[in-house]
């Protein structure tokens, strides 16, 4: 038999009922991470609190960052399918409470709650996976979860859109109900779990106190800092301290106890180590992309939100092609290093490619760039979770699992923050060297945020000098993210390609 007939995969019914279910469940959890973001202007006309509305974005990536790592170790040593289950119940009732929700203050601690319980379930459905399903013919199936999630990041502002405008708000929340309910019950009736790990539970709540709190520290400061308050002001220095202090000590514990929550060991070895700063590569230019593209969309060549997403869909269908191509063709092959390292050449060329795109260009230029981009993508998610879940011992599969979904989920978190921060730096300093006023006045008024509307209503003069500045800062930063997966790139090359387990460790 030929090494790609033994690595050719057999299509399981029953496997695939369960991956359909914990692929719905993953997607409504990545999509909640930017669904409410064209639902904000409804629900501060509702609820008010215009100075808390960006931590109902906040709250959530905040819930999946410092529960991450403790899901990855609590599925390691109390059962993936149990973890799974707790964290897609956790996620549905922070989903109807939020729904509910009579307050922003309010709004924004469900929304904690609802982050939760979707770090639950983006950890232990990559879990599953990797128990269940062996390393050297995961690409099929991964490939799937790919394009789900890609989906997920870049339609969830077109959804939240249409369901605010056509139903309400609050069925930006409500829609996850019947879908989680369904993966819910699928899931706990038909799912299997070999035992792995017959070690005595024991958990590391010094290690979770830490690395929680460090985390904390880090997406408040990235949050406020330069933004609300000045970088060398004493709430954004005492966050930088407490970064710092509550980061070491977390690695002075970890290398101490019996059970770390992140086991230094991880990082010893290359292969895993190269996936997790893959992995921050991944997030940290996916939410660039998904979050600032049609920004520029709506802005700079003034369509509506709805046509907006339909002109991100060369991004999304190269990136769904793409995923289901390099997983059918790692599962035949066996081989995964040369996609990385071509994804991030790619990404680089395409985030150069948008950083000189002008309204006078046509879309095929525009669309072409989201389409390389959606390509280079594809090629490095196809790969980092792979790698990882490959080189990891069994015991360790939840651990390595969360935190290569640590990494990826902070990148997202520091994406944002960092654009951000390019972006209104940027637009600031071009707008300062004119002498209108007026975009000024808009920029220092536009609580929600930044709308063709509020562009369009100011006098000729002034509305082009501040598209002129929206279009220079939007440049800025795709020139950064270009940067990034340059950076990327040399991360790649040094990926080791090790013989992919034909088992899943469970013998």
């Amino acid at each position: 038999m030929s090494q790609r007939e033994r690595l050719r995969p057999s299509w399981d019914p029953q496997v695939a009922l369960l991956f359909s279910c914990m692929t719905l469940a993953m997607f409504v959890a990545a999509m909640d991470q930017t669904v409410v973001e064209t639902a904000l202007p409804s629900i501060v006309v509702e609820l008010g609190g215009l100075t808390e509305l960006s931590w109902v974005t906040t709250a959530y990536m905040f819930g999946i960052c410092v529960s991450v790592p403790l899901h990855g170790k609590l599925g390691d040593l109390y059962g993936r399918k149990r973890l799974f289950l707790i964290a897609l119940g956790v996620f549905l009732v922070g989903s109807m409470l939020c729904g509910l929700a009579q307050s922003m203050p309010q709004l924004v601690v469900f929304r904690l709650l609802q982050g939760i319980g979707a770090g639950g379930i983006i950890v232990n459905s990559w879990a599953v996976i990797g128990t269940v399903v062996p390393p050297a013919i995961q690409g099929r199936y991964q490939g799937i979860v790919q394009s789900a999630y890609a989906l997920a990041s870049v339609s969830g502002p077109v959804v939240g859109g249409v369901l605010s405008e056509t139903l309400n708000w609050r069925w930006v929340f409500y829609v996850n109900i019947p879908i989680g309910a369904f993966a819910l019950v699928v899931v706990a009736a038909k799912l299997r779990v070999p035992d792995q790990d017959q070690r005595p539970p024991v958990i590391d709540w010094w290690g979770a106190v830490l690395v929680s709190g460090a985390v904390s520290s880090l997406i408040l400061l990235v949050t406020v800092g330069g933004t609300r308050y000045p970088w060398t002001s004493v709430p954004v220095l005492s966050s930088i301290a407490a970064t710092v202090i509550l980061a070491i000590a977390a690695v002075y514990v970890e290398r101490r106890v019996d059970e770390p929550l992140v086991p230094p060991h991880l990082f010893g070895d290359p292969v895993i180590r190269v996936s997790i700063l893959l992995a921050f590569v991944l997030g940290f230019s996916t939410q660039g992309i998904a979050t600032f593209m049609p920004l520029f969309q709506q802005t700079v060549d003034g369509v509506s939100p709805a046509t907006s997403g339909w002109h991100m869909t060369p991004f999304l269908i190269a990136w769904a092609v793409t995923s289901a191509l390099c997983g059918r063709a790692i599962s035949r092959t066996g081989r995964y290093r040369r996609f990385p390292v071509l994804g991030t050449v790619l990404l680089a060329v395409a985030t150069f490619s948008l950083s000189v795109l002008d309204a006078d260009l046509p879309y095929v230029v525009q669309g072409a760039a989201l389409a390389v981009a959606g390509t280079g993508l594809a090629m490095l998610s196809s790969v980092v979770q792979l790698a990882a879940l490959n080189a990891a011992k069994p015991a360790d599969t939840g651990v390595a699992v969360s935190t290569g979904a640590f990494s990826r989920t902070v990148g997202q978190a520091l994406g944002v923050a960092v654009f951000g921060a390019v972006f209104s730096t940027v637009l600031t300093r071009t707008l300062l060297r004119t002498p209108v006023t007026d975009p000024l006045s808009v920029l220092a008024h536009s609580g929600t945020g930044i709308s063709r509307d509020q562009i369009d209503a100011l006098p000729p003069g002034s509305r082009d000098t501040l598209l002129d500045g929206i279009g220079t800062a939007l440049h800025g930063v795709f020139l950064a993210a270009a940067m990034v997966a340059v950076i990327g790139v040399v991360i790649a090359l040094r990926l080791r390609e090790i013989p992919l387990r034909r088992d899943n460790g469970s013998a």
